[in-house]
Protein backbone atom coordinates (compact mmCIF):
# COMPACT_ATOMS: atom_id res chain seq x y z
CA UNK A 1 0.00 0.00 0.00
CA UNK A 2 1.22 3.53 -1.18
CA UNK A 3 1.89 6.03 1.73
CA UNK A 4 -1.22 7.98 -0.23
CA UNK A 5 -3.57 5.14 0.11
CA UNK A 6 -2.38 4.84 3.63
CA UNK A 7 -3.51 7.87 4.37
CA UNK A 8 -6.42 8.49 2.30
CA UNK A 9 -8.10 5.14 4.23
CA UNK A 10 -6.77 6.26 7.92
CA UNK A 11 -8.84 9.87 6.68
CA UNK A 12 -11.98 7.97 5.82
CA UNK A 13 -11.77 6.29 9.10
CA UNK A 14 -11.35 9.25 10.78
CA UNK A 15 -13.94 11.14 9.42
CA UNK A 16 -15.89 8.08 10.72
CA UNK A 17 -14.95 7.98 13.97
CA UNK A 18 -15.56 11.73 14.43
CA UNK A 19 -19.09 11.23 13.71
CA UNK A 20 -18.59 12.67 9.82
CA UNK A 21 -20.63 11.09 6.60
CA UNK A 22 -17.38 11.55 4.48
CA UNK A 23 -19.52 9.93 1.32
CA UNK A 24 -22.87 11.43 -0.06
CA UNK A 25 -26.15 9.28 -0.10
CA UNK A 26 -27.50 7.96 -3.12
CA UNK A 27 -30.15 10.58 -2.30
CA UNK A 28 -27.75 13.72 -2.00
CA UNK A 29 -26.33 12.48 -5.48
CA UNK A 30 -29.56 11.55 -7.74
CA UNK A 31 -30.16 15.54 -6.42
CA UNK A 32 -27.28 16.76 -8.28
CA UNK A 33 -27.86 14.29 -11.12
CA UNK A 34 -31.17 15.90 -11.85
CA UNK A 35 -29.66 19.32 -12.24
CA UNK A 36 -29.10 20.61 -15.83
CA UNK A 37 -26.72 23.50 -15.11
CA UNK A 38 -25.84 26.23 -12.91
CA UNK A 39 -28.61 28.86 -11.35
CA UNK A 40 -30.32 31.35 -13.68
CA UNK A 41 -29.39 34.66 -14.04
CA UNK A 42 -32.88 36.09 -13.30
CA UNK A 43 -33.38 39.78 -12.91
CA UNK A 44 -29.93 41.02 -10.92
CA UNK A 45 -28.00 42.86 -11.82
CA UNK A 46 -25.18 42.29 -14.79
CA UNK A 47 -21.53 42.97 -13.53
CA UNK A 48 -20.15 40.57 -16.55
CA UNK A 49 -17.95 43.09 -17.89
CA UNK A 50 -16.22 44.01 -14.84
CA UNK A 51 -12.93 42.53 -14.59
CA UNK A 52 -13.27 39.90 -11.86
CA UNK A 53 -10.50 37.27 -10.29
CA UNK A 54 -10.10 34.91 -8.35
CA UNK A 55 -7.02 34.17 -6.17
CA UNK A 56 -6.51 30.71 -4.11
CA UNK A 57 -4.57 28.10 -3.58
CA UNK A 58 -2.59 26.73 -6.34
CA UNK A 59 -5.16 22.93 -6.23
CA UNK A 60 -7.92 25.01 -5.31
CA UNK A 61 -11.25 24.23 -7.55
CA UNK A 62 -14.40 24.80 -5.23
CA UNK A 63 -13.93 28.93 -5.42
CA UNK A 64 -16.39 30.74 -3.68
CA UNK A 65 -15.33 34.39 -4.44
CA UNK A 66 -14.25 36.79 -6.68
CA UNK A 67 -12.81 40.69 -6.09
CA UNK A 68 -12.84 43.87 -8.11
CA UNK A 69 -12.06 47.62 -7.51
CA UNK A 70 -14.39 50.30 -8.57
CA UNK A 71 -12.73 53.94 -8.70
CA UNK A 72 -14.62 55.09 -11.24
CA UNK A 73 -16.04 57.33 -8.87
CA UNK A 74 -15.79 58.50 -5.45
CA UNK A 75 -13.92 57.08 -2.90
CA UNK A 76 -12.56 53.67 -4.15
CA UNK A 77 -14.65 50.60 -3.31
CA UNK A 78 -14.43 47.16 -3.41
CA UNK A 79 -16.82 44.21 -5.06
CA UNK A 80 -16.84 41.09 -3.45
CA UNK A 81 -18.71 38.18 -5.12
CA UNK A 82 -19.68 35.38 -3.15
CA UNK A 83 -20.76 32.12 -4.66
CA UNK A 84 -24.80 31.70 -5.06
CA UNK A 85 -25.10 28.24 -3.39
CA UNK A 86 -28.50 28.64 -2.16
CA UNK A 87 -30.00 29.00 -5.36
CA UNK A 88 -29.01 25.08 -6.45
CA UNK A 89 -28.74 23.66 -2.50
CA UNK A 90 -32.22 24.31 -1.04
CA UNK A 91 -33.17 23.70 2.63
CA UNK A 92 -33.84 20.34 4.24
CA UNK A 93 -33.18 18.87 0.66
CA UNK A 94 -30.08 15.76 0.90
CA UNK A 95 -27.43 17.69 -0.08
CA UNK A 96 -28.19 20.17 2.51
CA UNK A 97 -28.73 17.70 5.26
CA UNK A 98 -25.50 16.33 4.28
CA UNK A 99 -24.26 19.81 4.37
CA UNK A 100 -25.67 20.99 7.74
CA UNK A 101 -24.64 17.44 9.16
CA UNK A 102 -20.97 17.85 8.19
CA UNK A 103 -21.11 21.39 8.10
CA UNK A 104 -17.65 21.97 6.90
CA UNK A 105 -14.97 20.54 3.73
CA UNK A 106 -12.26 18.74 5.71
CA UNK A 107 -9.10 19.13 3.77
CA UNK A 108 -6.78 16.33 5.50
CA UNK A 109 -3.66 17.01 2.90
CA UNK A 110 -4.56 13.37 1.27
CA UNK A 111 -7.81 13.94 0.22
CA UNK A 112 -10.80 16.84 0.26
CA UNK A 113 -14.40 15.62 1.76
CA UNK A 114 -16.15 18.68 0.58
CA UNK A 115 -19.18 19.52 2.50
CA UNK A 116 -20.56 19.55 -1.26
CA UNK A 117 -21.15 17.12 -3.91
CA UNK A 118 -18.13 18.32 -6.28
CA UNK A 119 -20.30 18.62 -9.24
CA UNK A 120 -21.85 21.94 -7.34
CA UNK A 121 -18.61 23.11 -5.13
CA UNK A 122 -15.56 22.62 -8.30
CA UNK A 123 -18.48 23.21 -11.49
CA UNK A 124 -22.01 24.63 -10.72
CA UNK A 125 -21.74 26.78 -7.72
CA UNK A 126 -18.16 27.70 -7.97
CA UNK A 127 -16.86 31.06 -10.20
CA UNK A 128 -15.20 29.23 -12.03
CA UNK A 129 -13.21 30.94 -15.01
CA UNK A 130 -14.93 32.06 -18.00
CA UNK A 131 -18.67 30.78 -16.85
CA UNK A 132 -21.54 32.83 -16.30
CA UNK A 133 -22.23 32.76 -12.50
CA UNK A 134 -25.11 33.95 -10.11
CA UNK A 135 -23.75 35.54 -7.00
CA UNK A 136 -23.98 37.60 -3.18
CA UNK A 137 -21.90 40.78 -4.72
CA UNK A 138 -20.58 42.35 -0.93
CA UNK A 139 -19.43 46.24 -1.76
CA UNK A 140 -18.12 48.80 0.30
CA UNK A 141 -16.06 52.02 0.11
CA UNK A 142 -12.32 51.85 2.07
CA UNK A 143 -11.66 54.95 2.90
CA UNK A 144 -7.94 56.13 3.18
CA UNK A 145 -7.40 55.43 6.74
CA UNK A 146 -8.67 51.57 5.94
CA UNK A 147 -12.21 52.22 8.14
CA UNK A 148 -15.02 50.90 5.79
CA UNK A 149 -17.13 53.37 4.25
CA UNK A 150 -20.98 53.23 2.47
CA UNK A 151 -21.73 49.35 2.04
CA UNK A 152 -24.55 47.02 0.08
CA UNK A 153 -25.45 43.76 -0.51
CA UNK A 154 -27.05 42.42 -3.98
CA UNK A 155 -27.43 39.89 -6.20
CA UNK A 156 -25.59 40.38 -9.49
CA UNK A 157 -24.62 37.78 -12.08
CA UNK A 158 -20.61 37.88 -12.48
CA UNK A 159 -18.26 36.21 -14.60
CA UNK A 160 -14.50 35.21 -13.44
CA UNK A 161 -11.91 36.58 -16.22
CA UNK A 162 -8.77 35.10 -14.34
CA UNK A 163 -8.28 32.29 -11.97
CA UNK A 164 -5.06 33.50 -10.34
CA UNK A 165 -3.11 31.60 -7.52
CA UNK A 166 -1.53 32.90 -4.76
CA UNK A 167 2.43 32.29 -4.82
CA UNK A 168 2.40 34.10 -8.08
CA UNK A 169 0.34 36.96 -7.29
CA UNK A 170 1.88 36.91 -4.27
CA UNK A 171 5.80 37.25 -5.64
CA UNK A 172 4.42 39.36 -8.54
CA UNK A 173 2.80 42.44 -5.79
CA UNK A 174 5.87 41.94 -3.41
CA UNK A 175 8.36 42.69 -6.49
CA UNK A 176 9.95 39.08 -6.33
CA UNK A 177 8.47 37.51 -9.70
CA UNK A 178 6.62 38.89 -12.99
CA UNK A 179 3.17 39.02 -13.66
CA UNK A 180 1.29 35.89 -13.77
CA UNK A 181 0.36 35.35 -17.42
CA UNK A 182 -3.54 35.88 -17.38
CA UNK A 183 -3.35 39.46 -15.57
CA UNK A 184 -1.94 40.14 -18.70
CA UNK A 185 -4.65 38.72 -20.91
CA UNK A 186 -7.28 40.82 -19.17
CA UNK A 187 -7.20 44.61 -19.74
CA UNK A 188 -6.79 46.38 -16.97
CA UNK A 189 -6.91 43.57 -14.28
CA UNK A 190 -3.07 44.80 -13.32
CA UNK A 191 -4.24 47.93 -12.14
CA UNK A 192 -7.19 46.97 -10.84
CA UNK A 193 -5.50 44.13 -8.39
CA UNK A 194 -3.31 46.92 -6.82
CA UNK A 195 -5.94 49.07 -6.08
CA UNK A 196 -7.54 46.15 -4.56
CA UNK A 197 -3.79 45.33 -2.62
CA UNK A 198 -3.77 48.83 -2.07
CA UNK A 199 -7.58 48.96 0.08
CA UNK A 200 -6.44 45.54 1.20
CA UNK A 201 -3.01 47.06 3.02
CA UNK A 202 -4.96 49.79 4.36
CA UNK A 203 -7.90 48.05 5.91
CA UNK A 204 -5.06 45.72 7.64
CA UNK A 205 -3.13 48.82 9.18
CA UNK A 206 -6.34 49.79 10.75
CA UNK A 207 -7.25 46.71 12.12
CA UNK A 208 -3.79 46.53 13.20
CA UNK A 209 -3.72 49.68 14.72
CA UNK A 210 -7.11 48.73 16.71
CA UNK A 211 -5.37 45.46 18.08
CA UNK A 212 -5.75 42.64 15.25
CA UNK A 213 -3.10 40.02 16.22
CA UNK A 214 -0.08 39.25 13.90
CA UNK A 215 0.21 35.34 13.83
CA UNK A 216 2.23 33.35 12.01
CA UNK A 217 1.57 29.45 12.88
CA UNK A 218 2.51 26.44 10.64
CA UNK A 219 0.15 24.69 8.58
CA UNK A 220 2.09 21.58 6.92
CA UNK A 221 0.21 19.59 4.74
CA UNK A 222 1.82 16.29 2.97
CA UNK A 223 3.71 16.47 -0.09
CA UNK A 224 3.56 13.83 -2.26
CA UNK A 225 6.09 12.47 -5.63
CA UNK A 226 3.09 10.33 -7.26
CA UNK A 227 1.64 8.18 -4.44
CA UNK A 228 4.54 8.21 -2.01
CA UNK A 229 5.00 10.67 0.78
CA UNK A 230 8.52 13.15 0.80
CA UNK A 231 7.71 16.24 2.75
CA UNK A 232 5.52 18.16 5.02
CA UNK A 233 5.28 21.26 3.20
CA UNK A 234 4.33 24.83 5.44
CA UNK A 235 2.04 27.26 3.77
CA UNK A 236 3.81 30.57 2.54
CA UNK A 237 1.85 33.48 3.60
CA UNK A 238 2.53 36.62 0.99
CA UNK A 239 0.69 40.10 -0.19
CA UNK A 240 -1.88 37.76 -1.98
CA UNK A 241 -3.01 35.65 0.78
CA UNK A 242 -3.03 39.41 2.88
CA UNK A 243 -5.01 40.78 0.22
CA UNK A 244 -8.11 38.07 0.29
CA UNK A 245 -8.04 37.60 4.28
CA UNK A 246 -8.46 41.55 4.67
CA UNK A 247 -10.81 41.81 1.70
CA UNK A 248 -13.06 39.10 3.00
CA UNK A 249 -13.00 39.84 6.68
CA UNK A 250 -14.07 43.47 5.81
CA UNK A 251 -16.51 41.86 4.03
CA UNK A 252 -18.32 39.62 6.86
CA UNK A 253 -18.41 42.69 8.73
CA UNK A 254 -20.67 44.32 6.02
CA UNK A 255 -23.00 41.26 5.78
CA UNK A 256 -23.18 41.30 10.14
CA UNK A 257 -23.64 44.99 9.75
CA UNK A 258 -26.36 44.66 7.27
CA UNK A 259 -28.28 41.83 8.88
CA UNK A 260 -28.96 44.00 11.78
CA UNK A 261 -29.68 46.88 10.03
CA UNK A 262 -32.64 44.48 8.64
CA UNK A 263 -33.16 43.20 12.00
CA UNK A 264 -32.46 39.97 11.49
CA UNK A 265 -30.92 37.39 13.70
CA UNK A 266 -27.04 36.00 12.95
CA UNK A 267 -24.46 33.40 13.27
CA UNK A 268 -21.73 35.58 14.76
CA UNK A 269 -18.23 33.94 14.50
CA UNK A 270 -16.67 35.18 17.71
CA UNK A 271 -13.06 34.88 19.86
CA UNK A 272 -13.97 35.98 23.39
CA UNK A 273 -11.18 37.98 25.62
CA UNK A 274 -8.90 35.29 26.68
CA UNK A 275 -9.13 33.54 30.35
CA UNK A 276 -5.78 32.55 29.72
CA UNK A 277 -4.49 36.16 29.57
CA UNK A 278 -2.39 35.61 32.69
CA UNK A 279 -0.36 32.78 31.03
CA UNK A 280 0.34 35.26 27.57
CA UNK A 281 1.23 37.80 30.12
CA UNK A 282 3.53 35.39 31.98
CA UNK A 283 4.50 34.20 28.06
CA UNK A 284 5.43 37.88 27.49
CA UNK A 285 7.50 38.06 30.81
CA UNK A 286 9.45 34.99 29.92
CA UNK A 287 10.68 37.01 26.79
CA UNK A 288 11.82 40.30 28.73
CA UNK A 289 8.70 42.20 28.26
CA UNK A 290 5.25 43.29 30.20
CA UNK A 291 1.73 43.37 29.41
CA UNK A 292 -1.43 44.64 31.47
CA UNK A 293 -2.88 42.69 33.70
CA UNK A 294 -6.21 42.92 31.58
CA UNK A 295 -6.44 41.72 28.30
CA UNK A 296 -5.41 44.45 26.07
CA UNK A 297 -5.08 43.44 22.15
CA UNK A 298 -3.31 46.33 20.96
CA UNK A 299 -0.42 45.98 23.95
CA UNK A 300 -0.41 42.47 23.18
CA UNK A 301 0.11 43.30 18.92
CA UNK A 302 2.69 45.44 19.60
CA UNK A 303 4.32 42.99 21.64
CA UNK A 304 4.05 40.31 18.85
CA UNK A 305 5.25 42.55 16.28
CA UNK A 306 8.61 43.51 18.43
CA UNK A 307 8.94 39.57 18.79
CA UNK A 308 8.53 39.28 14.90
CA UNK A 309 11.30 41.64 14.20
CA UNK A 310 13.99 40.35 16.90
CA UNK A 311 13.45 36.44 16.03
CA UNK A 312 11.95 35.77 13.24
CA UNK A 313 12.37 31.99 12.78
CA UNK A 314 10.85 31.40 16.31
CA UNK A 315 7.98 34.01 16.00
CA UNK A 316 5.90 30.43 14.59
CA UNK A 317 6.05 28.79 17.44
CA UNK A 318 5.24 31.73 19.81
CA UNK A 319 2.13 32.65 17.47
CA UNK A 320 1.57 28.85 17.61
CA UNK A 321 1.58 29.05 22.10
CA UNK A 322 -0.09 32.42 21.60
CA UNK A 323 -3.28 30.75 19.41
CA UNK A 324 -3.55 28.15 22.39
CA UNK A 325 -3.89 30.61 24.64
CA UNK A 326 -6.40 32.45 22.96
CA UNK A 327 -8.78 29.99 23.01
CA UNK A 328 -11.00 28.82 20.32
CA UNK A 329 -13.64 30.57 18.39
CA UNK A 330 -17.16 29.53 17.92
CA UNK A 331 -20.34 30.28 16.55
CA UNK A 332 -23.19 32.35 18.47
CA UNK A 333 -26.56 33.82 17.48
CA UNK A 334 -26.85 37.77 17.97
CA UNK A 335 -30.37 39.44 18.04
CA UNK A 336 -30.40 43.05 16.53
CA UNK A 337 -29.52 45.37 18.79
CA UNK A 338 -27.12 43.40 20.98
CA UNK A 339 -24.29 44.46 21.47
CA UNK A 340 -21.53 42.50 19.73
CA UNK A 341 -19.14 39.66 21.21
CA UNK A 342 -16.60 40.42 18.53
CA UNK A 343 -13.90 38.62 17.52
CA UNK A 344 -11.04 39.19 20.02
CA UNK A 345 -8.05 38.14 17.60
CA UNK A 346 -9.32 40.11 14.19
CA UNK A 347 -10.03 43.19 16.78
CA UNK A 348 -13.92 43.87 15.25
CA UNK A 349 -17.00 43.88 16.81
CA UNK A 350 -18.87 42.94 13.55
CA UNK A 351 -18.30 39.48 12.47
CA UNK A 352 -20.08 36.80 10.61
CA UNK A 353 -18.92 33.36 8.23
CA UNK A 354 -20.77 34.49 4.94
CA UNK A 355 -17.80 34.31 2.04
CA UNK A 356 -17.21 30.24 1.71
CA UNK A 357 -20.91 29.20 1.18
CA UNK A 358 -19.16 26.17 -1.30
CA UNK A 359 -16.88 25.08 2.08
CA UNK A 360 -18.84 26.26 5.53
CA UNK A 361 -22.71 25.78 6.21
CA UNK A 362 -22.54 29.05 8.62
CA UNK A 363 -21.70 30.64 5.50
CA UNK A 364 -24.72 29.13 3.66
CA UNK A 365 -26.83 29.87 6.76
CA UNK A 366 -26.17 33.43 6.19
CA UNK A 367 -26.74 33.58 2.41
CA UNK A 368 -30.29 32.26 3.17
CA UNK A 369 -30.75 35.07 5.63
CA UNK A 370 -29.63 38.07 3.58
CA UNK A 371 -32.11 36.93 0.70
CA UNK A 372 -34.63 37.42 2.99
CA UNK A 373 -33.52 40.88 3.43
CA UNK A 374 -33.36 41.40 -0.48
CA UNK A 375 -36.50 40.20 -0.75
CA UNK A 376 -39.13 43.13 -2.04
CA UNK A 377 -41.70 44.22 0.22
CA UNK A 378 -42.65 42.43 3.35
CA UNK A 379 -40.39 39.61 1.95
CA UNK A 380 -40.24 35.82 3.37
CA UNK A 381 -40.10 34.77 6.91
CA UNK A 382 -36.76 34.32 7.98
CA UNK A 383 -35.08 30.49 7.05
CA UNK A 384 -34.43 29.42 10.36
CA UNK A 385 -36.24 30.23 14.02
CA UNK A 386 -34.21 31.67 16.97
CA UNK A 387 -33.69 28.00 18.33
CA UNK A 388 -32.40 26.12 14.91
CA UNK A 389 -30.17 29.20 14.76
CA UNK A 390 -28.25 28.51 17.81
CA UNK A 391 -28.56 24.24 17.47
CA UNK A 392 -26.88 25.15 14.13
CA UNK A 393 -23.95 27.32 16.43
CA UNK A 394 -23.33 24.65 18.40
CA UNK A 395 -23.26 22.07 15.93
CA UNK A 396 -20.75 24.11 13.59
CA UNK A 397 -18.67 25.11 16.76
CA UNK A 398 -18.11 21.35 17.68
CA UNK A 399 -17.82 20.06 13.44
CA UNK A 400 -14.94 22.54 13.36
CA UNK A 401 -13.39 21.04 16.63
CA UNK A 402 -13.94 17.86 15.02
CA UNK A 403 -12.67 18.58 11.60
CA UNK A 404 -9.33 20.23 13.21
CA UNK A 405 -8.68 16.84 15.26
CA UNK A 406 -9.22 14.91 11.60
CA UNK A 407 -6.93 17.23 9.85
CA UNK A 408 -4.70 17.05 12.79
CA UNK A 409 -4.74 13.16 12.60
CA UNK A 410 -4.00 13.01 8.97
CA UNK A 411 -0.68 15.31 9.46
CA UNK A 412 0.55 13.62 12.62
CA UNK A 413 0.50 10.36 10.95
CA UNK A 414 2.20 11.75 7.51
CA UNK A 415 5.06 13.33 10.18
CA UNK A 416 4.79 9.67 12.28
CA UNK A 417 5.39 8.10 8.63
CA UNK A 418 8.35 10.75 7.96
CA UNK A 419 9.83 10.26 11.19
CA UNK A 420 9.34 6.13 11.55
CA UNK A 421 13.33 5.63 10.62
CA UNK A 422 14.77 8.53 12.86
CA UNK A 423 14.08 6.99 16.41
CA UNK A 424 16.34 7.76 18.57
CA UNK A 425 17.25 11.73 17.15
CA UNK A 426 17.28 14.51 19.26
CA UNK A 427 14.95 17.72 18.49
CA UNK A 428 14.55 21.26 19.56
CA UNK A 429 10.69 21.78 20.28
CA UNK A 430 8.32 24.08 22.01
CA UNK A 431 5.59 23.02 24.30
CA UNK A 432 2.45 23.71 22.49
CA UNK A 433 -0.62 22.04 25.04
CA UNK A 434 -0.10 21.30 28.66
CA UNK A 435 -2.69 20.12 30.85
CA UNK A 436 -3.78 16.71 32.85
CA UNK A 437 -4.13 15.23 29.25
CA UNK A 438 -0.72 15.33 28.43
CA UNK A 439 2.01 17.63 27.40
CA UNK A 440 2.59 17.99 24.08
CA UNK A 441 5.80 19.63 22.05
CA UNK A 442 6.59 20.52 18.13
CA UNK A 443 9.79 20.21 16.27
CA UNK A 444 10.56 22.72 12.87
CA UNK A 445 11.80 20.10 10.80
CA UNK A 446 9.78 18.67 9.63
CA UNK A 447 6.99 20.18 11.14
CA UNK A 448 4.96 17.67 13.61
CA UNK A 449 3.98 17.71 17.04
CA UNK A 450 3.65 14.77 19.23
CA UNK A 451 3.51 13.52 22.98
CA UNK A 452 6.05 13.93 25.63
CA UNK A 453 6.00 10.77 27.58
CA UNK A 454 8.78 11.63 29.90
CA UNK A 455 10.10 14.87 31.61
CA UNK A 456 7.28 17.40 31.31
CA UNK A 457 6.87 18.45 35.03
CA UNK A 458 6.95 21.51 35.26
CA UNK A 459 6.63 22.39 31.64
CA UNK A 460 3.75 25.10 30.12
CA UNK A 461 2.78 26.13 27.00
CA UNK A 462 5.62 28.05 24.79
CA UNK A 463 8.27 26.84 26.99
CA UNK A 464 11.60 25.32 24.91
CA UNK A 465 13.24 22.04 25.60
CA UNK A 466 15.00 19.48 24.01
CA UNK A 467 13.84 16.22 23.45
CA UNK A 468 14.43 12.75 21.85
CA UNK A 469 12.23 11.22 19.69
CA UNK A 470 11.47 7.77 21.34
CA UNK A 471 8.19 5.89 19.18
CA UNK A 472 6.37 6.55 16.37
CA UNK A 473 3.23 4.85 15.27
CA UNK A 474 1.66 6.53 11.93
CA UNK A 475 -1.32 4.54 11.83
CA UNK A 476 -2.66 5.61 15.14
CA UNK A 477 -1.08 9.09 14.44
CA UNK A 478 1.49 8.73 17.55
CA UNK A 479 4.91 10.56 17.78
CA UNK A 480 6.63 10.38 21.01
CA UNK A 481 9.08 11.78 22.90
CA UNK A 482 11.06 12.28 25.81
CA UNK A 483 13.18 15.29 27.20
CA UNK A 484 16.16 15.06 26.57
Amino acid sequence: MSSRQFLQELAHDAMRDRGFEPDFSQAAQAQVARLHGPAAADSRRDLRDLPWCSIDNDDSRDLDQLSVADVSSGPLKLLVAIADVDSLVSRDTPVDQHAAHNTTSVYTGAQIFPMLPERLSTDLTSLNEDEDRTAIVIEYAVREDGSVGESDVYAAVVRNRAKLAYPSVGAWLEGNGPPPPKIAEVPGLDANLRQQDRAAQALKKRRHQMGALTLATIEPRPVFEDDTLRDLAEAQRSRATELIEDLMVASNGVVARFLADHGLASLRRVVRVPQKWPRIVELAAQHGSRLPGDPDAVALEEWLLRQRAEDPQRFPDLSLSVVKLLGRGEYVVEQPGEDATGHFGLAVQDYTHSTAPNRRFPDLVAQRIVKVALAPGPGPAPPYGDGELQAIAERCTEREDAANKVERLVRKAAAALLLQSRVGDRFDAIVTGASEKGTWVRIRRPPAEGRLERGYEGLDVGDRVRVKLVHTDPARGFIDFARS
